[in-house]
């Protein structure tokens, strides 16, 4: 029997989405966390329902990770940090929800008839956003209904209450 390991820093971050994928498919895996301090002797070992719907899943995903590259995770002060989030959260965040909420229309997921990767991406990112902003959102109400049926996926649900807690 094949087993699964994820290993990632103790925090949501990218592995997040394979995290998402593991539970969505009831795949039993082991959830091994890295501190930072460990992460130079570690990463030596690591390696790294059509064609357009994967393209599309792909373009929204890199939409999205395209706007968390933005963040400042490694300011270190914490005024120009909270500068930097502000501008982001002013400037570019609306674009990207108005992008995402014209993408979805009154569809119920990004992309086809059901959930594909980038549905459960988004609300990966739509949780760390609302951290550094609660309430991003609230004026894009298809993109909250959006991240709602993802959370209410029985094994996405499941996941998201049994995972550690962490900040990011």
């Amino acid at each position: 029997m094949t087993s699964y390991k994820l290993t990632y820093f103790n925090m949501r971050g990218r592995a997040e989405l394979p995290r998402y994928i593991f539970a969505y498919a009831g795949i039993a895996f082991e959830d091994r966390r890295v501190e930072w301090r460990d992460w130079p002797s570690i990463k030596k070992r690591l390696v790294g329902n059509s064609r357009l719907a994967e393209a599309q899943a792909d373009a929204l995903v890199d939409t999205l990770n395209d706007f968390t590259l933005l963040i400042p995770w490694r300011e270190d002060n914490p005024q120009i940090k909270t500068q930097k989030i502000d501008m982001l959260f002013q400037s570019h965040a609306p674009k990207l929800l108005d992008h995402l909420q014209c993408h979805l229309g009154d569809r119920k997921w990004l992309v086809g008839d059901s959930e594909t990767w980038a549905d459960l991406y988004c609300h990966v990112c739509f949780t760390t956003f609302s951290v550094l902003r609660p309430g991003f959102a609230d004026h894009h109400p298809a993109l909250c209904g959006l991240t709602h049926r993802v959370e209410a996926i029985p094994n996405i649900a499941k996941w998201i209450q049994c995972r550690p807690t962490t900040e990011f």
